[in-house]
């Protein structure tokens, strides 16, 4: 994890001649609108909190919201909503993220909430615990009172993410209603809500993909390794490449091969595919996603082909 300080992006080029003085870079626009969205979240709420998955979304996250408070620590924990299904790369990566900023981390386990009889974990081929995240995500909020969370997501990820506000009214059951959202004129936004009712917050609803990665690669932000092309066992399925892992069951007839892939986007691993890439590092990433026309849960997440309206289905029962 590299060291966050309060220079805004690409210091070098931040600012430029333009007709009516210096202009912000375009990345250094959306790092200060990103800033001014934490603070203002900071400064009005009493118990925030940021969802951290180690997926580069929400390191990019991390990493703006430590320089929103710079030299002090950020005044809010991480929270970590854990199926119990993921890559092993990126839990070594979460926890020495953690162990080198001291930051504190909340994990909610699927698993306790299976222990416990409050889901029930499906069985078989195919079988995923995707969907049982909402459920903890939702026990973790209410357990630990928080009145706004930060969630990672962007506008050009999917339709349904489309319709967000920055600031994402979210009743007292966690869920969303895509025709009750607030105006945000002028950047303005709305926080209030009521005694159980929260904010999800969305920092990063303006950048791209292509935007996250060249922000990696202005501010070397260090990402789990998986992002980068390895090689490694992969099933076909459903169009995608799924990781041959302990979690995924294999389907009779299926084909396992070793292929040089990458990931592009980072979750659960029974539903997360990756691409076949010889992008080895930041640089070759930026240019595959300039002349890739299709997005990275489009390309690689199962759980969102469940149908037409799967994930703004799940939006309304408090999913992310």
């Amino acid at each position: 994890m590299t060291e966050a300080n309060g220079g805004s992006a690409g210091d070098r080029q931040a600012h430029r001649p333009g007709r009516h003085g210096y202009e912000l870079s375009h990345l250094a626009a959306l790092e200060a609108e990103s800033v001014h969205i934490f603070r203002e979240v900071a400064a009005t709420f009493e118990r925030p909190v940021l969802l951290f998955s180690g997926g580069k979304d929400s390191v990019v996250m991390f990493h703006l919201a430590r320089k929103a408070f710079w030299p002090a620590p950020i005044p809010f924990p991480l929270m970590h909503v854990d199926t119990g299904h993921n890559f092993d790369e990126v839990i070594a990566y979460r926890d020495r993220v953690v162990a080198e900023t001291g930051v504190r981390l909340i994990v909610s386990s699927v698993q306790d909430d299976i222990d416990a009889g409050r889901v029930v974990e499906q069985t078989g081929p195919g079988a995923s615990r995707n969907r049982l995240q909402t459920t903890a995500l939702l026990r973790g909020i209410t357990e630990n009172r928080f009145d706004a969370v930060f969630g990672g997501a962007r506008r050009d990820e999917e339709k349904a993410r489309a319709k967000e506000r920055v600031f994402s009214f979210r009743d007292e059951f966690g869920a969303w209603n895509p025709r009750d959202q607030r105006p945000e004129l002028w950047r303005l936004y709305n926080g209030r809500h009521a005694k159980g009712e929260h904010i999800r917050v969305f920092p990063l609803s303006n950048w791209t993909e292509l935007d996250i990665w060249q922000y990696i690669a202005e501010e070397s932000i260090d990402l789990p390794s998986i992002y980068y092309a390895h090689q490694r066992e992969v099933i076909p399925r459903d169009g995608m490449l799924l990781a041959k892992t302990r979690f995924l069951q294999e389907l009779p007839g299926e084909e396992i091969r070793t292929e040089t892939v990458r990931f592009r986007t980072v979750g659960d691993a029974t539903c997360t595919g990756c691409v076949l890439s010889a992008a080895d590092d930041v640089r070759k990433v930026i240019e595959e996603i300039e002349v890739t026309r299709v997005t990275e849960r489009g390309a690689t997440r199962a759980d969102d082909r469940i149908s037409e309206s799967g994930m703004e289905d799940r939006k309304k029962e408090g999913y992310f």
